[in-house]
């Protein structure tokens, strides 16, 4: 039995004082030894926390003993140790956002609610389109099987993309889906102010189907990326398959790394050898970099041969 929990959770409510909260439920969680990222607003709280067991289970109880939380649901992962470095609570504008001139109240305007089981016949649908409401890299280790992949590196940007393929969309039955399900109940919220009538969304978002007694996970290619130190987790408990292809050579990957150049820090996939063979770096560019904090510690020789052998050079300007 693991010794260790990780929390995903949030609940669109009213905080009246952001400010005031996030100070109190610091030092709360700090009291508890927790440890994660909270963002607190006017309309909510979205948090993942991680923590022994005893200490997530009182975080728990906690939370259920404030009314605005009383039927908060949390999503528990087993871990073996802490999934953050630190504790983090800050209040926002917004808990998720999409950069909207007016914001979408999911309180008041969000698609339907769509259980697992509902929402693996929506798969099997082919009228139906499966929309990812996450992040490009996020997709590219793990997806739906037949879901659209939305070009976005940043969820405020997907308003935009939904514009540009409107055409495409018109007239669509749309499911979307995301992690834990928050971003969807405002992104389905705006799909419904922004003309498209018939919106669903995965109720409580990958992270409960993976764990539905019915679903198993099933129809899930790869794993689903998460933002703490995993990085990502399984869901498909029936056939479970990779994904992911490394950057460098289109290998299957499930390893995430980022680029070393801190101006880039792009993530990608990688292997550890495609990591070291190509100094940690996305491209020839950031390679070179002056500020590479991979090559910061290599020798001029040895950085000079590390790139010959993937037949590149230094810059005249430095060598």
């Amino acid at each position: 039995m693991s010794d260790y929990q990780v929390l995903l959770y949030y609940k669109y409510t009213t905080i009246d004082d952001p400010e005031t909260f996030a100070k109190e439920h610091l030092a709360a969680c700090k009291e508890m030894e927790l440890k994660g990222r909270i963002l607190v607003a006017a309309e909510g709280i979205n948090g993942t926390v991680s923590g022994t067991v005893e200490a997530t289970n009182k975080y728990m109880d906690y939370m259920a003993n404030d009314a605005r939380f009383a039927d908060m649901v949390f999503k528990i992962d087993a871990a073996d140790a802490h999934a953050f470095k630190k504790m983090h609570v800050r209040p926002r504008a917004e808990i998720v956002s999409l950069s909207l001139e007016e914001d979408v109240n999911p309180l008041e305007v969000t698609g339907t609610y769509l259980e697992p089981s509902e929402f693996r016949e929506a798969l099997l649908d082919e009228d139906t389109v499966i929309l990812d409401a996450r992040n490009d890299y996020e997709f590219d280790i793990g997806h739906f099987r037949g879901a659209v992949r939305p070009d976005i590196q940043n969820f405020r940007e997907l308003p935009g993309w939904i514009e540009d393929n409107r055409e495409q969309l018109a007239d669509k039955k749309i499911v979307t889906y995301c992690t834990g399900g928050i971003r969807c109940e405002k992104f389905s919220g705006w799909l419904k102010t922004a003309g498209f009538d018939d919106v669903s969304q995965l109720h409580g978002g990958i992270a409960t189907y993976g764990k539905n007694e019915e679903t198993k996970g099933e129809l899930w290619d790869g794993q689903m990326y998460v933002f703490d130190e995993r990085i990502a987790v399984p869901i498909n408990q029936v056939n479970p398959t990779i994904v992911g292809k490394d950057y460098f050579d289109g290998t299957p990957c499930e390893r995430y790394i980022n680029c070393a150049n801190p101006y880039c820090n792009k993530q990608i996939l990688a292997s550890v050898e495609n990591e070291k063979k190509y100094l940690r770096s996305c491209s020839h560019d950031c390679r070179v970099h002056p500020a590479n904090l991979y090559t910061k510690n290599l020798s001029k020789e040895e950085f000079t041969e590390r790139l010959q052998a993937i037949d590149e050079t230094l810059p005249e300007m430095v060598q």
